[in-house]
């Protein structure tokens, strides 16, 4: 099995107010299918903010800001056998957020 990041950019959700019910209940509905499946691991939105950028020596600057850079919206991490079933559970949580998903594999932690 292999981890996934799914997410998507800030702002990419591109909808009418009055749709934003119907998204939030589609995309609840596809974190339950993961749950029942057993591939969930953890995902939520990400709150519009300015990042802070902690560098290696501890000093703390401000990042970039959501309107002038792109920045993660959302996320979901999910443990599938294969590449294309992260693919396939993108294409759903794609349909459901309607909004392009980004997929990258998450490198295993050796210590474990």
């Amino acid at each position: 099995m292999a981890r996934y990041l799914i997410s998507f950019d800030d702002g990419a959700m591109t909808f009418s107010e009055e749709e934003l019910a119907e998204a939030g209940e589609a995309s609840h509905a596809v974190v339950r299918e993961a749950q029942e499946a057993g591939v969930w691991v953890f995902g939520g939105g990400v709150e519009r903010q300015r990042a802070s950028v902690v560098a290696i020596d501890g000093t703390v600057t401000d990042g970039p800001y959501p309107e002038t850079k792109a920045v993660v919206g959302g996320f979901s991490i999910i443990d599938v056998p294969t590449r294309e079933d992260a693919l396939k559970w993108a294409a759903k949580i794609a349909a459901a957020c309607r909004c392009a998903q980004e997929v990258r594999e998450i490198m295993p932690d050796a210590t474990v």
